[in-house]
């Protein structure tokens, strides 16, 4: 598997050169290869946010290198604009990147600055409308006028739309309802496994990165503490709760059954993994 970018001791600091200096990230080194489904988790001001607006130059590191698809993005000839085409970044509130007239317009934006023509730029948020699961009626609407988990899929097809390899999004279910927050969820991972592409989640919630990333890393102060699967993380519950976050649910409530004298594997930290572990050891 080919490194899509490669993060090689990153450091930022805010107000540097001041006398309020917050170190946000420390040396922080990462690989993320093509296709991959990461999560990204820490509790507020753990440097999650900040870390992910480095990957398309949003923000510039304070010491450090960036590398994507093998280039130095901070190279003087680097072109920015394509890195951005190509690293989409979702925010946490949808109202930030919506700013058209209507749905189709906002989604069109992209496409257009990319320098399509109408047609073409129409053609590629017709197709990224499509694939948020968005109706036909919502097209010629206000942004604005629609509910959370719609606007929320306007953003995503806003990027979508620029045909980027990598995308990010930031806290994309705050806010939702939990059967909002799942359909959010069961889109992005549907568009990862029929498009191939990278995949960047940054969320707080254990049960959402749980059930859908299949690599979760975890900060802490600006520092990286864990890169692992999500059970082989989850399996330092007590270590996560030291620095203010928890297992999923499902994780504690096994550790209960496992003490309770019934010998089940506590590493399950799914619903869906807990039940088949608790069917297998009952059929023993």
């Amino acid at each position: 598997m080919s490194h899509q970018i490669i993060l090689d001791k990153v450091n930022y600091i805010y107000g540097a050169g001041t006398g309020r200096e917050t170190h946000a990230l420390k040396d922080i080194s990462l690989v993320i290869d093509k296709g991959e489904f990461i999560g990204i988790i820490g509790h507020t001001g753990s440097g999650k946010s900040t870390l992910v607006q480095h990957l398309n130059g949003l923000m510039r590191a304070t010491k450090g290198n960036i590398y994507y698809e093998g280039r130095d993005i901070y190279d003087r000839d680097y072109d920015m604009k394509s890195l951005r085409s190509e690293v989409g970044l979702v925010f946490q509130y949808p109202e930030h990147q919506l700013f058209e007239v209507d749905v189709l317009s906002d989604v069109c934006y992209g496409p257009k600055n990319l320098g399509l023509s109408k047609k073409e730029a129409e053609l590629r948020a017709y197709d990224a409308i499509k694939s948020v699961g968005l109706s036909d009626e919502v097209i010629l609407q206000s942004p604005f006028d629609l509910s959370g988990g719609q606007k929320r899929r306007v953003a995503i097809a806003g990027v979508l739309s620029m045909h980027p390899k990598v995308l990010i999004l930031d806290e994309p279910t705050a806010g939702l309802d939990p059967m909002g927050r799942s359909e959010i969820l069961g889109l992005i991972k549907k568009l990862q496994k029929e498009s191939g592409i990278t995949i960047i989640l940054v969320s707080h919630s254990m049960e959402d990165v749980a059930e859908y990333v299949d690599r979760l890393v975890v900060m802490n102060e600006g520092s990286i503490v864990y890169d692992d699967t999500p059970k082989a993380v989850f399996s330092h519950y007590r270590e996560l709760e030291e620095i203010g976050l928890a297992a999923p649910q499902i994780t504690y409530v096994m550790q209960s059954v496992r003490e309770a004298g019934i010998p089940v594997d506590t590493s399950a930290s799914t619903v869906e993994e807990a039940l088949t572990e608790l069917l297998r050891v009952l059929k023993k």
